[in-house]
């Protein structure tokens, strides 16, 4: 039987402050973990895809299968789509020889069409608003095409436009701290604006990624990929155990 609104379980996480700092930790530790597999480890962008997204599968389906929010499920099936975001977007633009720009234009077009696939089934596309498994599984591809399309863009404007990782990183913020003044000071769409900055925080973790273990030459701080994997899963966990974990609130539960 189908759950309604009232009645449906909501199994993503409310939108805090906390939800953001973890958000882009996550997009960080894709970035480093999916160069891990894929260059350190010399599996290749197909492999290391494969890998990704085999966790990413896996995880959707626990995660829509779960009858209520699970802090731990969560971040992991954003881990998932952010590390086979990275080695996705890098199959793409590398391997597929379309380039930067061209990845990121393919991209774009992906999360839009998902987005309007999913408001013309379902009339909303507002986070709190997911209450049946169709509404989960447009989340989450809208999600995994967002965490792809970052990729590419960190990627282009760092190397393609020439600008670096520290500046592509600063130019990200600057983005986000523009979306975030537009919700603080405008009535522009909650929706959009959460969207707006959902992207952004992708590529300014792939950048800060990039700029962590990419070598001296390349304006990186050489660090190991490893460690700066590990050392960003503890700072997740920690942060998963530590900021207040609670499930969104449903429009309709939140009247009553």
């Amino acid at each position: 039987m189908r759950q309604t609104l009232h009645d449906a379980a909501v199994k993503v996480p409310a939108i805090t402050l906390g939800f953001w700092i973890v958000k882009i930790a996550a997009t960080t530790l894709g970035e480093t973990a999916g160069d891990a597999v894929t260059m350190s480890m010399n599996l290749g962008y197909a492999l290391g895809t494969l890998i990704f997204a085999a966790a990413f599968v896996a995880s959707v389906m626990a995660q829509v299968a779960a009858r209520r929010f699970h802090p731990a499920l969560y971040w992991f099936t954003i881990i998932a789509t952010t590390t086979a975001g990275t080695t996705l977007a890098d199959l793409v633009d590398r391997s597929l020889g379309i380039g930067y720009l061209g990845g990121s234009t393919l991209l774009l077009a992906s999360v839009l069409g998902t987005l309007a696939l999913w408001h013309r089934a379902t009339g909303s596309i507002s986070v709190t608003a997911i209450a049946t498994s169709r509404d989960e599984a447009f989340y989450w591809t809208t999600i995994m095409f967002s965490q792809t399309l970052g990729t590419a863009l960190g990627d282009w404007l760092a190397d393609s436009a020439g600008l670096g990782f520290e500046v592509a990183a600063l130019v990200f913020a600057a983005a986000i701290a523009v979306v975030a003044l537009l919700y603080r000071f405008t009535a522009l769409s909650r929706t959009g604006l959460f969207w707006a900055a959902f992207i952004l925080t992708r590529p300014l973790g792939a950048t800060v990624g990039d700029f962590l273990d990419k070598p001296l030459a390349q304006g990186g701080l050489a660090l190991s990929r490893y460690t700066a994997s590990a050392t960003l899963t503890v700072f997740i966990v920690a942060c998963v155990l530590v900021l207040p974990q609670r499930a969104g609130r449903h429009p309709a539960r939140a009247s009553r």
